[in-house]
């Protein structure tokens, strides 16, 4: 995730500021809408088209896999001629040396032995000779080496297709990444953190599981059908008329079942979304909830959601699960036919045992794979039904596109000016309506007001993270709507009130803010903002590693890293949102400094809670409702009375005695 983006972030947690973001807080996510149903066919041709650029490796696998049926198939066929041998073999013996096949038969229907002499009439006997060892050894070292085959064909077409899936998984995933670096601020206000996760996790892990398992499966499965009913109709159509009976209805048993799990498979997963935004949220908070006593209400809302998670998951998967034994069945019914049939036919003398015993392999290779591809059927709906929530990700608004050839800002200096600007989150929704501020480089401007004043809407347009409904904001004479985003934001240094450090150690947390800059450039900055007093006391110093949570390192140590951060990033202009305001009285002190050093001779923004921290600022802006109420130094807005003045009293004055 890109630096401004964890910045959106952090700034994004004053929700009073922003459109009511969904599922943000102990109890949220319950009142989500409701997914709009499946639409299988498209998806499922969408997440088909993905696998184009591995077309070479697809070909590889489609010829491997017919590679593979075709040994597969032809060993039934082969192994019946070795029972032909076998059975042939011990018939022949019985019969006197000398004779014909034809001379046995006559002499049985003159004894009135006609049902022998019909079983007779379909073998190929040789009077006396017996079994030939020799062809049986062959057929047998035949079928060997053809199942053998069948086998390594199998293995490289698994390992290629595994390729195949996990090359386009991965770039499923750089896709996914690339969305949400061009998405806009407005989507993470209104997108639950969990259910983001989810879609960029479990989704795309579940579409890598149900390709690798479908994929591989659909192809030999029709593949398979294809070569049995071809080697079927070579021995019997009679047989395989029977046999095809099965298609049809298998076909109506997974199209009716399939019909009824689809939605199924969609709340599934839009549960499993929900549910770990939900956990996701009472971890982050788990000592609000704690302090507030919310245990039960937070186990109550997790009970539901576990419960409707339970309910979609078992109902998808029972339903789906009905496919595989009802095929089954059809099956078996099938096969008792071809029995029976195929037993008379060899009574009768119109096939030889060898070739029912061939045509029952085969009746068993051709339900199995009809079988295969009905239980594929669940794995397939729940992957596409994942694909579709991945999709709407992909699909989601981003942000405007930049111009063709962006301006750039050479050698900035710091002046920003608002130009009439008006801006809203909605049409009907609009929060400031003409906003006019001129800022001289190297100024200090505090931006003061109460709760939704709209203080940090201020900087994120000031930083492109929204755009403006009409007027201009230019930077050093340059309008920043004609200014790449990359560029414009590189101008910027950043200090939030939330710290944001990745697990890594202080000096990579350091250089994050310039990650060319050398080992003297860096120890320069940590110098500067006092947080080389600190890191020479570690064991590791530098390279002390931050934990997950930064819990290894103090409030006031990891706002000084990401002063020290901001500092190495050598800004024209920075944004600080109250940096002290999470600190004790003693590390305010050595923050405040640092932060002092740090906006020298740059032009800074000032985000103010606390009013006293501001005095020395150049300009202070006061608003209200989105609108500029008041604007001068602490002095000067003091003596007028206003706004401001009431906003000071009210932080310092003495509780009335009672």
């Amino acid at each position: 995730m890109s630096e401004e983006q964890k910045k959106a972030s952090a700034s994004g947690a004053r929700a009073v500021e922003r459109p009511p973001a969904r599922g943000h807080g102990p109890m949220a996510g319950a009142g989500m809408p409701a997914e709009k149903s499946l639409n299988f066919g498209p998806s499922a041709m969408r997440l088909i088209r993905r696998l184009r650029p591995e077309w070479f490796g697809i070909i590889g696998v489609i010829v491997l896999a017919i590679a593979s049926v075709v040994t597969s198939v032809l060993g039934p066929k082969i192994l019946g001629e070795g029972t032909n041998l076998i059975f042939e073999g011990a018939f022949s013996k019985q019969f006197p040396e000398g004779v014909t096949q034809e001379q046995v038969i006559e002499q049985l229907r003159a004894a009135g032995q006609d049902a022998q002499a019909d079983l007779l009439s379909g073998m190929q006997l040789i009077p006396g000779a017996g079994i030939d060892f020799m062809a049986l050894s062959w057929v047998l070292i035949g079928v060997l080496l053809l199942y053998f085959f069948s086998s390594v064909f199998g293995w490289l077409q698994a390992y290629l297709l595994n390729d195949v899936v996990q090359r386009t998984v991965y770039r499923l995933r750089e896709d996914i990444e690339a969305k949400i670096n061009r998405l806009p601020l407005s989507y993470f206000d209104k997108t639950p953190r969990g259910e983001l996760l989810s879609r960029t996790t479990n989704d795309v892990d579940n579409i890598s599981q149900s390709l690798q398992q479908t994929l591989s499966q659909i192809v030999t499965s029709l593949l398979t059908v294809v070569g049995v009913i071809v080697m079927m109709f070579l021995i019997s159509p009679l047989l395989s008329a029977i046999a095809l009976v099965t298609i049809p209805r298998t076909a109506v048993i997974t199209i009716v079942i399939a019909k009824r799990s689809q939605k199924l498979f969609v709340a599934q997963w839009k549960n499993t979304g929900e549910l770990n935004s939900q956990i996701e949220e009472n971890f982050t908070g788990h000592a609000l909830v704690k302090v507030f006593g919310r245990q039960k209400e937070v186990a109550a809302v997790f009970n539901e959601k576990n419960e409707e998670l339970y309910k979609a998951s078992f109902g998808a998967q029972f339903i789906s699960g009905i496919i595989m034994p009802s095929m089954m069945f059809v099956g078996n019914l099938v096969y008792v036919a071809i029995a029976v049939v195929g037993g008379l036919q060899v009574a009768a003398g119109s096939m030889r045992l060898g070739d029912i015993q061939a045509f029952i392999q085969y009746s068993r290779q051709f339900t199995q794979p009809l079988t295969q591809l009905g239980s594929m059927v669940n794995l397939l709906q729940s992957g596409v039904a994942s694909a579709e929530r991945v999709f709407e990700l992909l699909d989601e608004p981003e942000e405007v596109a930049e111009v063709a050839q962006p301006a750039v800002i050479r050698e900035p200096h710091g002046a920003v000016q608002f130009d009439h600007v008006r801006f809203g989150y909605s049409p009907d929704n609009v929060l400031m309506q003409d906003m006019n501020i001129n800022v001289e480089p190297g100024q200090t401007i505090a931006i003061v007001g109460p709760t939704g004043a709209g203080k940090t809407t201020l900087v994120n347009l000031l930083m492109r993270f929204y755009d403006l409904g009409g007027g201009a904001i230019r930077i050093d004479g340059v309008d920043i709507a004609g200014v790449s985003r990359a560029e414009l934001r590189a101008r910027f240094g950043m200090v939030l009130q939330d710290t944001w450090l990745f697990s890594g150690t202080i000096r990579d947390n350091i250089k994050y803010g310039r990650p060319g800059a050398t080992e003297e450039e860096m120890l320069a900055a940590a110098r500067a903002t006092y947080v080389d007093r600190f890191v020479r006391a570690l064991p590791a110093g530098y390279d002390t590693v931050i934990d997950e949570e930064s819990s290894n390192l103090s409030t006031g140590e990891k706002q000084l890293i990401t002063i020290a951060r901001a500092f190495l990033a050598d800004p024209a202009i920075l944004i600080l949102d109250e940096a002290t305001s999470s600190v004790d009285t003693r590390t305010e002190v050595l923050v405040q400094r640092a932060m002092a050093t740090l906006r020298e001779r740059r032009t800074s923004f000032v985000i103010a809670h606390r009013l006293s921290t501001i005095r020395d600022a150049d300009l202070i802006l006061v608003l209200e409702k989105g609108a500029i109420v008041e604007q001068g130094t602490h002095e000067q807005l003091l003596h007028a009375g206003g706004a401001y003045h009431a906003l000071y009293h009210a932080q310092f004055a003495a509780p009335a005695p009672g």
